[in-house]
């Protein structure tokens, strides 16, 4: 199946907007493919946050897409609400000061 790239940019968009709290990174939740993506994971679950997750690694454009709508460069990148989050390090901070769990919940 091919997909142009406003469909593309159509499910990007679509995810942030159907999920909650939704996690754009390399690999799946079980199978992470990159260090930052299995940290920021690892953060989600631990402050019991019920997630949706996209694999950015099948397709460039998805990461294209999302960056151009986020402005954000790099991957993992973590929504809450339809807002930026941010990346690893920073929910790994929010994680570490107690907050995530509170964001997370808010939007559960």
């Amino acid at each position: 199946m091919i997909f142009t790239d406003e469909q593309v940019r159509d499910e990007v968009l679509s995810a942030i907007t159907e999920n909650r709290v939704m996690l754009f990174m390399k690999g799946t939740p079980d199978a992470p493919r990159c260090g930052f993506s299995a940290q920021t994971v690892r953060c989600l679950e631990l402050a019991g946050a019920a997630f949706a997750a996209m694999d950015i690694l099948p397709d460039p454009r998805i990461r294209q897409q999302l960056s151009m709508h986020s402005g954000w460069p790099t991957i993992p990148q973590l929504f809450v609400d339809g807002e930026l989050v941010g990346g690893c390090d920073i929910v790994t901070e929010l994680h570490e000061s107690g907050q995530l769990q509170g964001l997370v919940a808010e939007a559960a």
